[in-house]
């Protein structure tokens, strides 16, 4: 599942810099994850970067984009392939 950041972000740009799939950029008001690009960093750390760094712990899973630990490892090596 990809996650999202929700409106309690600070736009403090903590996250962006950890994430191994440059899935995350400043939006206009907060930060935004792209969800085709998002893996939960499955296949290259053991727990999403972005949650572990966030200081307003604005990052939840995207219900919109429910995907098994297969599925998210598939698409990061789709992305650095």
């Amino acid at each position: 599942m990809a996650l999202l950041i929700n409106e309690d972000c600070t736009a403090c740009d903590a996250c962006r810099p950890v994430c191994p799939n440059e899935a995350i950029s400043a939006g206009e008001v907060i930060f935004t994850i792209d969800p085709l690009r998002c893996t939960e960093c499955v296949g290259a750390e053991e727990e999403p970067q972005c949650k572990l760094v966030c200081p307003a712990s604005c990052i939840v899973a995207n219900p919109d984009w429910p995907e098994t630990p297969e599925e998210l490892q598939n698409k990061y090596e789709q992305i650095h392939s």
